[in-house]
């Protein structure tokens, strides 16, 4: 492993008070220093941190989440300064908006490389302070799948309580088996139930999500127990937690798949079958042009039977509009000038799932915006 995320879950860090506990983050720090790669941390913690360090209850409220975590980061990041010492950390605060938007993704993977090239461990959490839907079920975990991406990792660490994924619940059901290692993720995904343990918001499924949007990243993924004890052990050859091997799907092409379309460009069958066949779309195949887009933004492509694909549009809705059913020669004369032949570039789109996927693994390369 050359360079890797490491997520911990809210039970690997807290006492059962809600308190952090400085050897645990010891033990992690320990751990992933052991690990002899780059290496970022997505942390949970901070609402628990708050509550340890206010004597507060637990929040039932979105507003008193957000004020606990605004409390609570700052202890955290205390914390963790003193574990990786005399290494330094560096502070990373993310949003939704931050991954979804190309520019805004492009800006945070860059500066999260001159954080390593510094040679300090990033240390990254989503943006409690100011986030709604994110402090719900799954933040983090879904978060460490995305900062993955970001640092170009080749191996995601989920560290939970729970030893890996099991063929049913081991708490409830003794002959439970771990599963060591899973090659096809929606293949297992059925496995996962309910949330995690009293302190943390992620339970199974999240990180299974997590994974799937990993592994479209051709990042593989290693779910396991025992916090930075148990990762130590890990990194020592112990045969724990279950590894979930990536599909080489390329990075851009796995952002493009989870991102929200602004519009869709609704293409007739020969265009539909070119698209599977891995070719671009022009605008002679597009029938209809629905929503408002700009230029850059994520188009849907729907064939005559349902969806066929996701990418980045070369023209605002308005221009694709106007030439749409036209041959690429045409494009000049009716917008003045004309700056792509193709309405999505085949090498700006991705196959949704379904679809028999075409794209060689060189075609996959580069990242949003690059």
């Amino acid at each position: 492993m050359k360079r890797v995320v490491v997520k911990v879950g809210s039970s690997s860090l807290t006492d059962a008070a809600g308190r952090i506990e400085p050897p645990r983050l010891w033990a992690i720090a320990r751990a992933v220093q052991g690990l002899n790669a780059e290496v970022a941390l997505v942390s949970s913690g901070a609402v628990a941190a708050g509550r340890g360090a206010l004597g507060a209850p637990r929040p039932t409220t979105l507003p008193q989440k957000q004020a606990l975590a605004a409390v609570g980061q700052a202890v955290l990041m205390q914390e963790w300064a003193r574990a990786f010492a005399p290494k330094s950390v560096a502070q990373f605060l993310l949003s939704a908006d931050d991954i979804h938007d190309r520019k805004r993704f492009v800006n945070a993977k860059h500066a999260l490389e001159r954080a390593f090239k510094l040679g300090v461990v990033p240390v990254l959490n989503e943006n409690d302070t100011i986030a709604t839907q994110e402090l719900r079920l799954g933040d983090n975990d879904t978060l460490s799948a995305w900062v993955a991406y970001l640092a170009d990792a080749d191996t995601l660490l989920l560290l939970t309580d729970v030893d890996g994924l099991y063929t049913a619940n081991p708490h409830t059901q003794p002959d439970a088996r771990r599963i060591e290692v899973v090659d096809d993720i929606s293949s297992v995904l059925h496995l996962a139930e309910g949330a995690g343990s009293a302190l943390g918001t992620g339970g199974m499924t999240t990180k299974l999500r997590a994974a799937q949007i990993a592994s479209e990243a051709g990042i593989d993924t290693i779910i396991l127990g025992g916090g930075g004890v148990g990762l130590e052990r890990w990194t020592a050859g112990a045969a724990l937690g279950t590894r979930i091997r990536a599909h080489h799907r390329g990075a851009k092409r796995g952002w493009l798949l989870h991102q929200s379309a602004r519009g869709v460009l609704d293409v007739d069958a020969g265009a539909a079958r070119a698209l599977r066949e891995g070719r671009s779309l022009l605008p002679k195949g597009v029938v209809r042009v629905q929503g408002r887009f700009a230029f850059g933004d994520v188009v849907r492509i729907d064939g005559p039977h349902g969806p066929v694909a996701q990418g980045l549009s070369n023209y605002a809705s308005s221009d694709a509009e106007r030439i749409r059913g036209l041959g690429s020669s045409e494009i000049a004369g009716v917008l003045g000038s004309k700056d792509f032949d193709e309405l999505v570039h085949r090498n700006q789109l991705v196959l949704l799932p379904g679809e028999r996927e075409t794209f060689t693994a060189s075609q996959a390369q580069g990242e949003p915006g690059e």
